[in-house]
């Protein structure tokens, strides 16, 4: 499933424009608990959550994140989008609860990523 898909289906906004919203995304994770994204994540994975601290973007240095949906109506600090802006991963927010946004993307074709 392509970036430009996700924001679509889960009537979501990028929060900055420079990245490929072409790029085709495999997997997904759902996770508020550091622990739990670390241990989960084997791929390269799109990762919703409602974390808007800096640590969820320094995460993504440690495993292989495809992008972040910050789930709940929730934008992070402008310190954390720039940070995201350093490394172009793609940063999104819907207002849809986690539950709904993870089930939207698995309806559309969106699997779960191995554990």
């Amino acid at each position: 499933m392509k970036l430009k898909e996700i924001v679509e289906l889960l009537e979501a906004d990028l929060l900055f424009e420079d990245v490929d919203k072409e790029k085709e995304i495999t997997c997904a994770f759902g996770s508020d608990l550091i622990s739990d994204i670390l241990m989960c994540t084997k791929e390269s994975t799109l990762l919703l959550t409602g974390l808007t601290n800096p640590q969820i973007i320094r995460l993504s240095d440690m495993i292989d994140l495809f992008g972040i949906v910050f789930v709940r109506g929730k934008v992070p600090p402008k310190e954390i989008i720039d940070m995201a802006k350093e490394r172009k991963l793609p940063l999104i927010s819907t207002k849809f609860t986690l539950y709904r946004s993870s089930g939207i993307l698995f309806n559309s074709g969106l699997r779960s990523c191995k554990i």
